[in-house]
């Protein structure tokens, strides 16, 4: 098969209302308590709370975590006056197609990666970053 592991896809694709961020906060290893390292680069992993802002989505569909291979804890755009949460987008997003078989019966469910954040229409602002403390939710 040609396709192996995440595929490629693009932030409006995956959040075509756009997407507010909550918080960001390091994975860690459930078994050894110790961040959890993306299995590509090798860097600690970053999971960024987001709500969908598609006026349609429903239940756990509404709220998603997007998470972020970084070196340290990936600095959200700023706070935007009378709005509640921040406006965001992810830079090089790809879903991850998994079955999750905790429920009743095994469902095929995705998970979100980026390599980066970004405020909306900021160009190229790559994988910003700041010290792990400061955005830790």
């Amino acid at each position: 098969m040609a396709i192996q592991g995440a595929l490629p896809v693009a932030f409006g694709t995956v959040f075509p209302a756009g997407a507010y961020a909550l918080g960001v906060e390091a994975i860690t290893d459930f078994e050894t308590k110790r961040p959890q390292l993306d299995k590509e680069s090798g860097l600690p992993l970053w999971a960024v709370d987001v709500i969908d802002a598609d006026p349609e989505a429903r239940g756990k569909a509404k709220s998603v975590k997007v998470k972020v291979a970084a070196e340290v804890c990936p600095t959200l755009p700023d706070e935007v006056p009378g709005l509640p949460f921040r406006p965001i987008e992810f830079e090089g997003m790809a879903v991850m197609p998994y079955v999750d078989d905790n429920g009743r019966r095994p469902r095929v469910a995705y998970s979100l990666r980026a390599r980066g954040v970004k405020a909306p229409g900021a160009a190229g602002a790559g994988r910003r970053s700041a010290p792990a403390a400061k955005d830790a939710a």
